[in-house]
């Protein structure tokens, strides 16, 4: 059978869910604590440390293990559609395979060519993003290696170039967040294979879980004591 009623409401609720959230994450942030938000006020500190030594091995060191992380899921998401795309070939068997299990929906060829098409846009994007991450790390490096050292004077005059640095590696950590959500989704996708409210209930798990993980968790409330106890040692994140 094609895609029916209950599969293109499921792929509405997927993709708002998606688009939703990643809203919702942002305008939220400006003014409650999460974890990307706490980890700007780290940043700001972090980049301000700059400008007292001329010997940066350490700031380059933490990018360059930053970066290895992004890389990695950017070679991985190459891997994972290499391996979407080789599925196009053997839809007979794919299919063949979901009518054995028994909470699957039978699907035509076309319904499962679909979604699979699905998969291949969701790590497309994916890589993306990694890869957009990638190079604004990079952005970073050229900024640090760029930054002055500077006595206690003249700080106050580099304040800005620290902010400005701060941002860059904020549009990378979010570009790579982004990337991270995409997989979350794909696992939701995913399950589209075997039924469509399943698909509809994981979208809408996954939410729930970033929601939890970004404004609820354990970590943000380590982080969020870490910016607590900065600004009581009179650091300032205007």
């Amino acid at each position: 059978m094609s895609l029916t009623l209950i599969d293109y409401a499921a792929l509405a609720i997927f993709f708002t869910s998606w688009i939703g959230y990643t809203q919702f994450a942002r305008i939220k942030a400006k003014n409650t604590a999460c974890i990307s938000r706490c980890l700007h006020q780290h940043r700001l500190i972090w980049m301000r440390q700059i400008f007292d030594t001329d010997i940066r091995i350490s700031h380059a060191s933490l990018l360059a293990n930053l970066e290895r992380n992004v890389a990695f899921f950017a070679s991985t998401t190459m891997l994972v559609l290499a391996g979407v795309l080789t599925v196009f070939s053997q839809i007979d068997s794919v299919r063949e395979l979901l009518t054995r299990i028994t909470v699957t929906q039978e699907a035509s060829n076309f319904a499962i060519q679909i979604k699979l098409c699905l998969l291949v846009l969701i790590f497309v994007l994916a890589f993306f993003q990694f890869t957009w991450s990638m190079r604004q790390y990079g952005f970073v490096n050229i900024m640090i290696g760029a930054a002055p050292v500077a006595v206690n004077t003249q700080k106050e005059h580099l304040i800005d170039y620290s902010v400005q640095m701060a941002r860059v590696q904020d549009q990378a950590a979010h570009a790579y967040n982004y990337g991270l959500r995409s997989y979350y989704f794909s696992l939701s996708a995913l399950s589209w294979f075997f039924h469509p409210l399943m698909f509809l209930f994981s979208s809408l798990l996954v939410v729930y879980i970033l929601y939890c993980r970004e404004f609820k968790s354990k970590a943000l409330r380590a982080i969020q004591r870490g910016v607590d106890n900065l600004e009581k040692e009179g650091y300032t994140f205007d």
